[in-house]
């Protein structure tokens, strides 16, 4: 199948790269390229064409500043006459109290461990009336009565099921505790009466 096809053979230059040919020059112009020399900017003609100057752009075409072609490039002179390459020099400061810390390091040489600073005691607590503490007794009385509206909004809304089983096992830890302190109140009462 291979072999009916056409096959176009491949020129020289126009490979798979499609690299050009290697271009032939004068042997004026291989002198000056071996010379080393620039090469002119006009010439004369060689062949029988006419060559048609080139227009130049009329010189009464006034464009602002702003838009007017010019290099943004500054030279390296301008740059390190403004100060551009000049570097700021290091001012150290202290940033700790020398004088402590040379004491401090005085101290651990001398005595082979750190000194201990003085503690400062704390100012003395002003006594205020206390605020009369919420019986605990009736925090949780609170709570229960709390989570028995929240059981009855929720069946309202149809998911009481849901809620049911998590909200009286609550209620009972908190009727637990609150048998304890019944407990631990009445033995109180009884040592307080039997002292008396």
């Amino acid at each position: 199948m291979a072999s009916q096809e056409s096959v176009e053979t491949v020129t020289k230059g126009t490979g798979f790269w499609r690299c050009p040919k290697p271009t032939t020059y004068t042997p004026g112009t291989c002198e000056l390229l071996r010379g080393g020399d620039t090469l002119p900017l006009q010439c004369s003609p060689a062949s029988s064409q006419r060559v048609l100057p080139s227009k130049q752009p009329s010189s009464a075409i006034y464009l602002p500043p702003i838009l007017a072609a010019r290099s943004h490039l500054r030279p390296a002179r301008r740059c390190q006459a403004n100060g551009a390459y000049s570097r700021e020099q290091f001012k150290p400061q202290a940033t700790r109290d020398l004088e402590k810390e040379k004491r401090r390091l005085q101290n651990i040489f001398a005595n082979g461990k750190k000194p201990e600073e003085r503690k400062r005691k704390p100012p003395p607590v002003r006594q205020e009336d206390p605020a009369p503490e919420l019986d605990r007794f009736e925090e949780l009385v609170k709570e229960i009565q709390e989570r028995k509206e929240f059981l009855a909004d929720m069946e309202a809304l149809g998911q009481g099921r849901q809620y049911r089983g998590i909200i009286l096992t609550e209620i009972s830890q908190k009727l637990q505790e609150m048998e304890d302190i019944d407990h631990k109140r009445s033995e109180e009462l009884r040592k307080a009466l039997a002292t008396t």
